[in-house]
Order: C-alpha cells, then sequence, then structure tokens
C-alpha cells in the first residue's frame, strides 16, 4: 500500500514539475482572459463531465463567491448545476447538446465558456465550444497534452503535461486556483461586475 501512495505522490510532483514557461504562460493567458471579460462587464459560464462537471461548479463558486479576498461577486455560471435544463435537453436533443442548448440560451458575444475536457475529445464538449464561438464568445480551454480537438477550438488553452485522467484533473485544479487568485488581484473595482447588459 505505501509503494502505491509513493507512486501517486511522486507522479504528482513530476507532473506539477512539467509546468515549464510554456504552459505557465497558458495560466497567465487564461487569466488575462477573464480579467478582459469581467472588465468588459461580461459573463464566464463553465462546463465538464464528471469530475470536470465538479470542477466547473467548484471555480463558479470560487468567482461567484471569493477566493481569498473580499471583493466583487463576479458572473460565473456552470452549466452543470440545472438538472431539469440538464436532464431534457438530453432527453429532446441527445446528451451531446447538454451544454451547447445552454450556450444558445444564455451565451453572448463578449462572454467566455470555460470548457473543461480531460481527454479534448469530449463532444458535449466541443460542440459547446462550437456553439460559443458561433456566438461571438471566447473560448477558455481546460484540457491534457493530448486535447488537440478542444485546443483548435479554443482562444486559450491549458494543455496539462500529463497522460491519465486523475493526473489531468490534478494539474486542472492547481491551475483554476492559481487563475482565481490572480483573478482576483487583478480585478478593477470601478468596473467589475456592474450592470450587465
Amino acid at each position: 500500500m505505501r509503494t502505491r501512495i509513493n507512486e501517486l505522490i511522486d507522479e504528482a510532483a513530476a507532473c506539477i514539475g512539467k509546468l515549464d514557461d510554456a504552459r505557465r504562460a497558458q495560466i497567465e493567458s487564461a487569466a488575462r482572459l477573464l480579467l478582459d471579460c469581467f472588465r468588459a462587464d461580461g459573463a464566464i459560464y463553465i462546463c465538464g463531465n464528471g469530475g470536470s462537471a465538479a470542477d466547473a461548479q467548484h471555480i463558479a463558486g470560487e468567482l461567484t463567491g471569493r477566493y481569498l479576498r473580499n471583493r466583487r461577486a463576479l458572473h460565473c455560471i456552470a452549466l452543470t448545476t440545472n438538472t431539469s435544463n440538464l436532464t431534457a435537453i438530453a432527453n429532446d436533443f441527445g446528451y451531446e447538446q447538454v451544454f451547447a442548448r445552454q450556450v444558445d440560451a444564455h451565451v453572448r458575444k463578449g462572454d467566455v465558456l470555460w470548457a473543461i475536457s480531460t481527454s479534448g475529445n469530449s463532444p458535449s464538449i466541443l460542440l459547446a465550444a462550437k456553439a460559443a464561438r458561433e456566438r461571438g464568445a471566447k473560448v477558455l480551454g481546460f484540457t491534457g497534452d493530448k486535447g488537440k480537438a478542444l485546443s483548435d477550438l479554443s482562444d486559450v488553452c491549458f494543455l496539462a503535461p500529463a497522460a491519465s485522467a486523475y493526473a489531468v484533473q490534478q494539474l486542472h485544479l492547481l491551475a483554476y486556483h492559481i487563475i482565481c487568485d490572480v483573478v482576483e488581484r487583478g480585478i478593477d473595482e470601478s468596473t467589475a461586475g456592474e450592470n450587465r447588459k
């Protein structure tokens, strides 16, 4: 048992060690994308499946409530939380449309869709990203090293340097916590969260 515990901890440490200048630049670009959106009175919508759905809700909670600092609430919605929407859309249009349909309903030009897929190939996430682009919104992708399909649809993409889904998710957690910290520190109180038009 201890051997396996040591292996997993060593693997996580090795993955963090692979966050080189290119990956750090991706995190910085992601934070800038969100800051620009919030400063322009835009909204962030987040989607993911499974563990990434939990991440979407976690991020929305950090940005709508607070991460570490008391500041103005930020307009951030997880598209994974309304079970009536999710089940109705899946039933009537197929599961692949559960996020794209919500993007069509809510996302506007100037908003950002934060799309999370550990593989980068999830049909529901790719269709949501396409829908956001069609509506003139920006796409922030979070995926793994081989997530080319999602990366190609993203304005900014964080590519976690890991192979397994759980290792990708561990790096996603670190990256989005960093982004939440940077966004909180950089938000301009005079323009963020004012009347949404």
